[in-house]
Parts: structure tokens; sequence; C-alpha cells
């Protein structure tokens, strides 16, 4: 007699002989086991045996292999390492300087501009250049006030998709990225980059006519305009301007009467 059992999980079933306890994959393989190894004495007809040795499926959980770069997950290892080839070879085109991987020839070329210096593409605004077009055109976006891409939870509006997508998981709570040093976890890969800093005491930004250092180039730039002496960000009630735009909001607050610590 045959009992199956049904699991939502996904499972393999092993057929047990209960007269020898061996395992066999199907039903059939066990019966020709039956047949050969556990006759009666007086070699009568094999169903009858089969009426006193139960059969009994074994559940075995079935390990799954998931690939560490898309959603692909599959339960057979060969499957997994083939899929795994099929990103190596997507990204055959690398850098011969840092470990940039890519698979096209023309984001390869877009990328060792980062190592050369070069941004061919000027704002007729600003003095902001990029190494793309696509980059310059998203900048642009600055200047006439678009924000196309809107979240659907609050008034939050931005630039780019890419923005949209890590605001988002301020609402989600989400921080896939954690220090592996302190508790620290970050929404995106590169604000787990620039914390790790803090640890290494790295400071790779520095300026040319004092000592300081800093993690960010934009603490760098900020830092910058007290030697040149620029404040872009003025009072348009007083004659008061700022370096930092924060710094001109603060002082706002003493037009308007705000007092949010009180």
């Amino acid at each position: 007699m045959l009992k199956k059992k049904t699991s939502g999980i996904s499972t393999k079933y092993i057929f047990e002989c209960d007269g020898c306890s061996k395992k066999f994959p199907t039903k059939d393989i066990l019966a020709k086991h039956i047949s050969y190894s556990h006759k009666t004495q007086n070699n009568s007809d094999t169903t009858a045996v089969r009426t006193q040795v139960e059969l009994t499926p074994v559940p075995q959980q079935t390990k799954i292999f998931n690939c560490d770069i898309c959603e692909y997950k599959t339960s057979q290892k060969r499957s997994i390492l083939v899929h795994l080839k099929a990103h190596v070879a997507k990204r055959m085109y690398c850098c011969n300087i840092c470990e940039y991987r890519c698979s096209r020839k023309d984001n390869l070329q877009i990328h060792m501009k980062i190592h050369t210096g070069e941004k061919p593409f000027s704002c007729n605004i600003c003095e902001h250049r990029y190494i793309t077009k696509s980059r310059l055109q998203t900048h642009m976006k600055i200047h006439t006030g678009e924000k196309p891409f809107s979240c659907n939870v609050c008034e939050y509006r931005c630039i780019t998709k890419n923005r949209l997508q890590r605001h988002v998981k301020i609402h989600t709570g989400e921080k896939p990225f954690s220090c592996n040093i302190c508790e620290y976890r970050f929404i995106t890969k590169c604000r787990l980059q620039r914390h790790v800093k803090i640890h290494t005491g790295e400071k790779p930004f520095s300026c040319n006519i004092c000592e300081y250092r800093c993690i960010r180039k934009s603490h760098l730039q900020t830092h910058v305009k007290i030697h040149t002496g620029e404040k872009p960000f003025s009072c348009n009630i007083c004659k008061y301007s700022f370096i930092e735009k924060y710094s001109l909001q603060r002082h706002l607050k003493i037009h308007s009467g705000a007092k949010p610590f009180s």
C-alpha cells in the first residue's frame, strides 16, 4: 500500500522499502527491488509480497540555488553554474585600470572618461560639465525645474527614476546595505561605501590651498568657497549672503519669526 504525502514546499519523494530500509527514486524501481529481493521462500507471486511490505514515500526538501546578480533561482546546481557563466559572458568588456566590467564596448568607453577626467558636455547656464549627453540633459532639469518622477506616498518629486526608487525606501524602511564594523544600515551602496571611510580614516578629497581633507567631494566644494569668498545664496530681504543653501534657510527664520526649537 502506497502512502503519498503532499506539502506546500518543493519536495522529492524517495520510496523506502520497509523490508530492508533501502530507498528508491520511483515506485517502479522499488517494485522491481521487491520482486528480486523479497520473494517468499516458496517463490509465490510478488503481489502477495507487496501486501506485506509497505512502501512509504519520504519527503526531502529540495535545495534552491539563487543567483547573486539577478532574481534567477533553480534547484539544479548545473543550471545555476550555466546561468552565472551567462552573466560573465554578458560583461566581456573590462577596464584595465579598475575592476569595472560591462556588456557593451560603448559603455566601457564612457567609463574610461572617469579615469581620464574627460567631460565633453557642458551646461550653458552654469559651469557644470558631464561625461555623457544624457547626464547633461538630466542636469538641465535643475534649471528648468522639471521633476517628472513623483512619489505615490508623499509629495516628493525628483529628476530621475533612480532618485525616486531611493526615496521610496524611506517609506518602506528598507536598508539593504549594512556596515560590517558597526550596526549602521543604508539605503544605497554608495552611502555605505562613504560611511566605511569613517572607520578607515580615509579622506580622499583634499584642499590645494590649506590642509583640509574630507570624505565627500561636495564637502570639499563647499570648503573651497571659504577661500574664494563665493557666497551664492543671498537673502532677498536683507544683504546677507551664504556659502550653503542650508545656512540661508536657517537665516530666513529670523525674518519669519519661526522658532522651531522653542
